[in-house]
């Protein structure tokens, strides 16, 4: 029995050692090797349009817990309401017969950020100067790379075939407007450049009856203008077959009470704060 003894303890102590390394080299579950188990999945973004799809989109996020910033239509994709209507805004800015109103009290939003073409087109291509080619006067000629990135140009319906692409765009500074003077317009300022030719609708929408204002309801009160090319595509502002007006969107159906509330008291309370 003597001469098994020394072979096993030694066998014993070989296979304590070989587990101890294999136990060393097995991952840990939540290391890098081997990772815990994934987390739940992140819910799907939801974005929807304030007034015009494909140009007004928002992305919904909580402004504070239990606050979304907006609520969009499950049926149309159309914003419905707003938690914060001034979210995102910036001041309108100085514009003619609106000097009486106070400022910081009139915010548009601004969606030059949102325009993926807009550096490229006043950087890459024209960068402040004619690009080679390019017609030294204001007549209408055609442009085969820009009908190639706007196939709208192509058949190009705002002015019913009296204005082109310079009577709106800058010749040289192409990320802006430009007026009748020749001088910029900012792009988030629309209703600068559409005033040159539609002054009714400019005196319209200054007044309140022409376009889309959210916010406070007092005549001093702060509002959120919304300008011309949030509703209005410029570039086919006739809508294709109807030739007319621009793109309708699905009515929704009246607001109903959740169920087991008797009534609308809870609209009551502001959801922003007053100051």
């Amino acid at each position: 029995m003597k001469r098994f003894a020394l072979p096993a303890v030694v066998l014993v102590l070989c296979a304590a050692a070989l587990l101890s390394v294999v136990a060393q080299d097995k991952p840990v579950a939540g290391t890098a090797a081997t990772p815990a188990t994934p987390a739940a999945s992140a819910p799907a973004e939801v974005v929807c349009f304030e007034s015009r799809k494909g140009a007004s989109e928002v992305t919904q996020r909580e402004i504070k817990p239990g606050l979304p910033n907006v609520k969009c239509s499950p049926t149309t994709g159309a914003a419905l309401w707003y938690g914060d209507p001034y979210d995102g805004t910036v001041p309108m800015g100085k514009m003619p017969q609106l000097d009486n109103i106070p400022e910081g009290k009139a915010v548009v939003k601004p969606r030059s950020a949102k325009m993926n073409l807009l550096a490229q087109c006043s950087t890459a291509c024209h960068n402040g100067t004619y690009p080679k080619g390019f017609p030294k006067d204001n007549r209408p000629v055609p442009i085969p790379t820009m009908e190639a990135m706007f196939p709208d140009a192509k058949d190009f319906q705002h002015g019913r075939g009296r204005i082109w692409c310079l009577d709106c765009h800058h010749s040289t500074k192409r990320n802006m407007f430009v007026d009748h003077f020749g001088d910029p317009i900012s792009f988030d300022q629309p209703q600068l450049l559409c005033g040159k030719c539609h002054g009714d609708k400019l005196r319209d929408w200054r007044d309140g009856i022409h376009g889309k204002r959210i916010g406070e309801f007092t005549s001093t009160g702060k509002k959120r203008w919304f300008t011309c090319t949030e509703c209005h595509s410029p570039h086919n502002v006739q809508d294709g077959a109807r030739n007319k007006g621009f793109v309708q969107i699905q009515p929704e159906s009246p607001p109903q009470l959740p169920k087991g509330m008797k009534d609308a008291k809870f609209e009551l309370t502001h959801p922003i704060a007053q100051h």
